[in-house]
Parts: C-alpha cells; sequence; structure tokens
C-alpha cells in the first residue's frame, strides 16, 4: 500500500498482515519524544478479530503526556468532546468472543456505555522496547496485556502495532499528530 493511500482522510486501509508487517517492518523506529502529543487514528483492517471495533464505539485515539503519563483510549462524543476511557480487560475480552462488529446495531448501546469507563487518569506508560528485532517508541497498558509498538511513516503520522498476549495476529493502526 502507498503511504498516499494509507493517510488519506478518506481511505479505510485495508490490507493482509503479512503486507502490514511488511510495511511495519519497512519504516523507521521513533523516540520516546516523537511520540509526545495527541494523535487521530484509525484501523487498519487485516482480517483481526479488532478489526472496525474502536470505529464502532468512536475510537478518536491516544495522548501521550510524559513517559508515564499517557491516556491509550480517547474517544468523541457526538457533541465532539474529547473523552479518555479507561480500558477494560472483561469488555474487550466480551467484545472479541461476541464479534460485535457483526451487529451494527449495538454501537450506540456501546457508545452509550463508555460514560461507565471515563477516566482522567492515566491508564498506559511509553517505553523504548524491542518489537520485531527494532527497539522503538512502545505504549505498555497498564491493566491489558497489550504492548503498542510504532514506527514512523512521516514527521506527524506513525504505524501502530498492537501485540494482544491472548491473539497471536497483530493488530495494525495509523495514528496522526493533531496539530491545534
Amino acid at each position: 500500500m502507498a503511504k498516499a493511500d494509507l493517510l488519506s482522510p478518506l481511505s479505510a486501509p485495508s490490507m493482509t498482515t503479512a503486507e502490514a508487517l511488511s510495511f511495519y517492518d519497512s519504516l523507521e523506529p521513533v523516540d520516546l519524544a516523537f511520540m509526545m502529543g495527541r494523535w487521530r487514528g484509525k484501523g487498519i483492517a487485516t482480517n483481526h478479530p479488532m478489526d472496525g471495533i474502536l470505529e464502532m464505539i468512536c475510537w478518536y485515539g491516544k495522548e501521550f503526556i510524559d513517559s508515564e503519563t499517557v491516556h491509550p483510549l480517547l474517544f468523541q462524543n457526538h457533541q465532539g468532546e474529547i473523552f479518555k476511557l479507561k480500558p477494560d480487560p472483561t469488555v474487550m475480552a466480551l467484545s472479541l468472543s461476541f464479534h460485535i462488529t457483526r451487529y451494527p446495531w449495538i454501537a450506540p448501546g456501546l457508545r452509550w456505555f463508555n460514560r461507565f469507563f471515563k477516566t482522567e487518569i492515566s491508564q498506559a506508560r511509553l517505553r523504548m522496547m524491542e518489537n520485531r528485532g527494532v527497539v522503538t517508541a512502545t505504549m505498555v497498558y497498564d491493566y491489558l496485556p497489550i504492548n503498542d509498538s510504532f514506527k514512523k511513516i512521516d514527521d506527524n503520522s506513525v504505524f501502530g502495532l498492537m501485540d494482544y498476549k491472548p491473539i497471536p495476529q497483530p493488530f495494525f493502526f495509523l495514528l496522526q499528530r493533531c496539530t491545534l
């Protein structure tokens, strides 16, 4: 996939897992300072069980304040307000078990349910870690067995690889830096 196609705001990127891994491996690593700030996200469809789940419940992106203060799940409500969500292992397991994207009618209820998981407390940390033989900035969730590793597409875009212990296949996503 061409970088321009991936970064297009109109595209809903999709590729095979092998293509996504090849693209990820072709990119340069990033350091912690590069990741600071707020990022807008979108999933990359690779036939992963998580494909479409975050978008279904209005995922906005991630925010990196410093290496100890990371908000991994930013969501946006219908008024355009962005809020932080506390990841819940039980909700994640249920979402994946029931393949909720097969039931689009459930999305409004899930978005309503988000209000019970709002938080202002950091839910992750940022570290330099090795992934696929390369050390790069990696977000480590506090309460989930998940590491998100990032590689640079350009000065304002990174390609993310989510490693979730229960699922061997990685989940991929794009983050684009928010500018004020």
